[in-house]
């Protein structure tokens, strides 16, 4: 029981954990930094946490006598490529014009975006049940963009499409990282990917912007400090308790309450507006993704 109780704990912390990225990130453009100094931030300050994690994981496959071979290392660094640089960048430059509510709604679609290419991919079946669970998480993301629209004006429409290619690399990411995990484990396969999108974005930033542009305001420096270990290493780790000691299925219905926790942060720390329609938008798309999780699992 004791065991099962840890599990709830580690589940709730990690959502909240996830959803304060974009809070961080907010509070750190209101200092004219952009995306590519903010995300090499992030990464830089990251980078040492994702090494440990990966050579601790591949110490213990070697043990094992489980090597990665040339075909698998490609792999490895193309989805990490994909699903942590390329995905995190595009988010980071999408919440430049949406709210982190919005933000995290269409995130939340990432579920249903497995579901599609999987369809596209592998001809997977995909039942009424599930269409239905995706028109109801895909029509509440479209309530919100709406309010947006009409509030906040064109640039919503730019920052949306940024912040679904994002949701859909990382989307491609899980879909093609299933055949890794069969030659390695979680740990080692995060590890590594994560580890390449570190490298990514540091030298994206020492390819295409000046190095004076790492002189930011000290402010910056500790919303990045906070995003890379509060943020970023923090959740990936309780995520992973949690699915130990829950399963995936129970761990991955907590984590639903990130949108709300998402909101509730926009309105404390950023006075982003608590709206009827931004509320009724997070019901609609967790209830969607409750559907396909539980329910659509045939």
């Amino acid at each position: 029981m004791i065991q099962l109780n840890t599990g709830y704990v580690y589940a709730v912390l990690g959502a909240i954990a996830f959803s304060g990225k974009g809070i961080l990130i907010k509070l750190s453009y209101l200092y004219k930094v952009d995306a590519m100094t903010l995300i090499m931030y992030r990464m830089l300050f990251a980078l040492p946490f994702f090494l440990g994690m990966a050579f601790y994981a591949e110490r213990r496959a070697r043990k094992k006598g489980l090597f990665l071979t040339r075909r698998d290392a490609l792999g490895v660094m193309a989805l990490g490529f994909i699903g942590y640089y390329f995905s995190s960048y595009l988010d980071f430059l999408g919440l430049q014009y949406v709210s982190v509510s919005l933000e995290r709604l269409i995130l939340y679609l990432n579920p249903t975006m497995v579901l599609l290419l999987g369809w596209i991919l592998y001809k997977r079946q995909v039942t009424m049940r599930r269409i239905l669970a995706m028109t109801v998480s895909y029509s509440g993301v479209l309530l919100v963009f709406g309010f947006e629209m009409s509030s906040a004006g064109p640039d919503v429409l730019k920052g949306s499409v940024l912040v679904f290619l994002s949701a859909l690399t990382y989307a491609c990411y899980l879909v093609f990282s299933e055949h890794m995990l069969k030659k390695m484990d979680s740990l080692r396969l995060v590890g590594w990917a994560s580890t390449v999108a570190c490298l990514c974005c540091i030298a994206q930033f020492l390819i295409l912007r000046p190095i004076e542009m790492m002189q930011v305001d000290p402010a910056v420096l500790s919303y990045s400090v906070m995003n890379a270990l509060l943020c970023t290493v923090a959740p990936i780790l309780f995520v992973m308790r949690a699915i130990e000691r829950l399963g995936p299925s129970l761990a991955s219905q907590i984590g639903m309450i990130g949108p709300m926790s998402t909101m509730l942060m926009g309105y404390w720390f950023l006075n982003e507006p608590l709206h009827a329609m931004i509320g009724l938008g997070t019901l609609l798309v967790m209830g969607g993704v409750f559907m396909v999780s539980k329910l659509g699992v045939k």
